[in-house]
């Protein structure tokens, strides 16, 4: 029996600061999220979705987008305790509202620790434990990006990708080597090598040790 073809992929184009608009109306519970950003573009004429609506405060235009509620967000940081108390810290773009926004929350985290470590430094808690339905601890998941304290942008990765993704079959071979044939995350760390590994590790120490406040009377 030969297999059928797959469906064709549906794409709605927006601009990333319209998805960022998208994911905060989500997490708001808002019907629409409204921005200027769009103005002298084309997005408007390929995505019938953002469309210009008049202030309710004026005779100004401005654009809308709608709002975005995943049924799964998956997020990675630093830290986070057994309840899902998730910390972060760097450039967080806008995962704190794709996880409001979300029916589930998944984080993925550099460590796991205990709920003194997160009390003691509460302003870097970023998704609370109420929200986290699952927490996976896996050390270097976010490669080839990077997590601020534990590893920098691997570079070679992106620019090697340039090329690979050009082609179907190198593509395809790619995926083949590096994604299902390897058993897990584990093995994938492994297969970089631990001299690569060791390059983007950070030289000084991370700002992620626990912090004195002093005592409370």
């Amino acid at each position: 029996m030969e297999d059928a073809d797959p469906a064709p992929l549906e794409l709605e184009e927006y601009s990333h600061f319209g998805m960022v608009g998208r994911y905060t109306a989500g997490a708001s519970n808002l019907p629409f999220f409204p921005l200027r950003s769009y103005f002298e573009t084309d997005l408007p004429k390929a995505n019938p979705l953002i469309r210009p609506i008049r202030s309710p405060f004026g005779e100004e235009t401005v654009y809308a987008v709608p709002p975005l509620k995943p049924d799964v967000t998956i997020v990675h940081a630093q830290r986070a305790d057994a309840d899902g108390n998730t910390q972060m810290w760097g450039l967080l773009g806008c995962q704190k509202e794709a996880a409001f926004a979300a029916e589930r929350v998944i984080v993925v985290v550099e460590e796991l620790v205990d709920e003194a470590v997160i009390r003691a430094d509460p302003n870097r808690t970023v998704i609370p434990g109420l929200i986290v339905d699952a927490v996976v601890v896996e050390p270097f998941g976010a490669h080839p990006s990077y997590v601020q304290g534990a590893y920098d942008r691997d570079n070679h990765f992106y620019r090697d990708w340039e090329a690979i993704s050009r082609d179907a079959a190198t593509t395809a071979a790619w995926l083949d080597e590096w994604v299902y044939s390897v058993s897990g995350r584990a093995e994938y760390v492994e297969k970089l090598g631990a001299e690569r590994v060791a390059s983007l590790r950070p030289s000084g120490q991370a700002p992620s040790g626990s912090v004195d406040y002093g005592v409370y009377k």
